[in-house]
This record gives structure tokens, C-alpha cells and sequence, in this order.
């Protein structure tokens, strides 16, 4: 193997790693999001829980943190409780350096 072949592979190593330690990050961050939500809403540990579940999920709905952010925004909406977006946005950015935080220091 040429220095060029194994360098190649060295980069496609750490693009793999790389992407998969985003993607933790970004469903850690989802959670904790989910969590702040659900405290919210009032529910419950174990419904907060779920709906904490139910939060990094719709990060698949829709491209990007869009879907995370509908869903939430949808459900604080639907319960009449008067918060800003630029509050829920807040809180998403806080959750995501929590979570790229707890990832990166373990």
C-alpha cells in the first residue's frame, strides 16, 4: 500500500468517525431538547421521557433541526403556552452545546 493509499484511508477513517460523532451529538442534543420540552408541557417523567423519544425522532421528518423544531413549537403552540421561538431556538442551541459537551468529554 502506497503512502497516498493509506493516507486515503486515514481520511475516509476519520470522515466515518467524524460523522458518527455528529450524528450522537445531534440525537444526544435532540434528547435534551425533547426533555426541556416536555418540562414545558408539564408531563410527566416517564411521558417526558417518551415525548423526549418522540422529539429526536422527528429530527428524521424533515432536513435539518427543522422537524425538531416544528414539533415542538407545534405541541407548546397546541397547549397555549405562549412561548417565543426565539426562546425555543435558544434552548435548541443550549441543548446542542450540552450535548457536544457530554460527547466530547467522555
Amino acid at each position: 500500500m502506497t503512502t497516498f493509499d493509506e493516507r486515503e484511508t486515514e481520511f475516509e477513517a476519520k470522515f466515518a468517525h467524524d460523522a458518527d460523532t455528529e450524528f450522537r451529538i445531534v440525537a444526544r442534543a435532540n434528547k435534551l431538547f425533547g426533555h426541556w420540552a416536555a418540562g414545558k408541557l408539564g408531563l410527566t417523567p416517564e411521558a417526558g421521557d417518551d415525548y423526549a423519544r418522540a422529539v429526536v425522532h422527528a429530527e428524521f421528518e424533515k432536513t435539518g433541526h427543522a422537524g425538531v423544531f416544528d414539533k415542538v413549537m407545534a405541541d407548546l403552540d397546541a397547549r397555549g403556552l405562549g412561548v417565543a421561538a426565539a426562546d425555543v431556538r435558544a434552548a435548541m442551541a443550549a441543548t446542542l452545546a450540552e450535548a457536544r459537551h457530554q460527547i466530547m468529554d467522555v
